[in-house]
């Protein structure tokens, strides 16, 4: 085999890695060339990314708090998803309000509230910030601008999907709403829409064709529908292993006191909206998405690139300033010990707690919201060569 031949080969096997949308496992040949193939890929492949679109006007007090609530669901199932053989896919979060008289009605009363994001408890704080108020609710305009102010990339192995949520005709603004999606399909985002009400009446109001024209799902949901909790043996368990979670964390930088310190207030925020919330979120801590790296040296430590001695003593909190590196590595190593510990309880809960509750599910114990976005989810990721456990 000539030089030509070798290289030709080489890079049809890249092409044909590609166009699955995830990584194959490694093969024999040539591992030099597959070894630098697999470091590009594994830096910038293998991730979803979701913006979640939410009118905020009056009537969607119902589809607000289904987002707080079911977001802990949404991740826990994207936990088990893997790409290709055995990689596990990345989660980031956008997070966009719209038809609030509360916002500018220059910018179509559209706000940002969060770029893309893997911080859980970041999201969670910003769905709890979420309050509803009458406005215009303009379809069209906020799809369209979060296509030009997010950072979807250009990594064809992403998959990429807009959710938007919503009850008045998907035909409302002065932006046209099949020139978003069209722009929306130029850049391989996937629109799938929810709207909020009759299935017919959302069919007549745009909602489904939005969501066709990029190969989306279209799915009506009673936004109002409350979830009944079924109580298991398991709750308690869960939520005091929770807190004993928490104790694990070793809070370091500028900004350590402050995140720790939103985790847990948004473990109040979702034990003040519902138990079963506070659960599935405690689930969701002890699950693969939720990393800290930034502000807790637990998970700082994982990293290969990471070297305490770069931490300077006035980052860490007061009662490990006079520790010595060695000191401070094996302080980080019991957290770390014990923190898996608890993680693996918590699972092993789960799913002890999932198996009670199919056997005792009835009618209306699932959410709408969340059933509706992991079934768009599911079907989309498949076409990626995603899968679940």
């Amino acid at each position: 085999m000539n030089t030509r031949q070798f290289l030709s080969i080489s890079l049809m096997t890249y092409a044909m890695t590609t166009a699955l949308g995830c990584e194959l496992k490694k093969t024999a040949t040539k591992p030099l060339i597959v070894k630098a193939v697999n470091a590009v890929k594994k830096e910038d492949s293998n991730t979803v990314k979701i913006a979640l679109l939410l009118d905020t006007s009056n009537s969607m007090d119902g589809l607000i708090n289904q987002a707080k609530s079911q977001l802990w669901d949404i991740v826990n199932k994207f936990s088990y998803a893997k790409c290709g053989n055995e990689n596990r896919p990345k989660l980031e979060i956008a997070l966009y309000q719209y038809g609030n008289d509360r916002l500018s009605s220059q910018e179509g009363y559209i706000q940002q509230v969060l770029g893309f994001s893997n911080d859980l408890d970041e999201i969670s704080e910003k769905l709890f910030s979420l309050t509803t108020k009458g406005g215009e609710e303009f379809c069209g305009k906020v799809i369209e601008t979060s296509l030009q102010q997010l950072d979807w990339g250009n990594n064809p192995d992403h998959l990429k999907m807009i959710f938007i949520a919503g009850n008045e005709p998907f035909t409302q603004g002065k932006l046209n709403y099949k020139t978003a999606v069209t722009h929306a399909k130029e850049k391989e985002v996937i629109v799938n829409t929810i709207f909020c009400g009759n299935y017919e009446h959302g069919i007549q109001t745009a909602w489904k064709n939005g969501a066709t024209m990029t190969g989306g799902e279209y799915i009506a949901i009673n936004h109002n529908q409350e979830v009944t909790h079924i109580e298991t043996p398991y709750d308690k368990l869960i939520i005091e292993l929770n807190t004993k979670l928490n104790n694990t964390y070793i809070s370091y930088g500028r900004q350590g006191a402050a995140k720790m310190k939103m985790q847990r207030t948004q473990d109040t925020n979702a034990m003040n909206l519902k138990e079963d919330v506070a659960i599935k979120r405690a689930v969701s801590k002890s699950s693969r998405l939720y990393r800290n790296s930034s502000w807790d040296l637990v998970d700082a430590n994982d990293d290969n690139e990471f070297d305490i001695t770069t931490i300077s003593k006035e980052e860490l909190p007061a009662e490990l300033k006079d520790k010595t590196p060695s000191e401070l590595q094996s302080y980080i190593k019991n957290k770390k010990i014990a923190r898996t510990k608890i993680q693996k309880e918590i699972q092993e809960l789960h799913k002890k707690r999932a198996a009670y509750i199919n056997e005792n599910q009835k009618e209306n114990t699932k959410g709408a919201l969340e059933s509706a976005m992991f079934l768009a989810i599911k079907k989309q990721a498949q076409k990626k060569n995603y899968h679940w456990e």
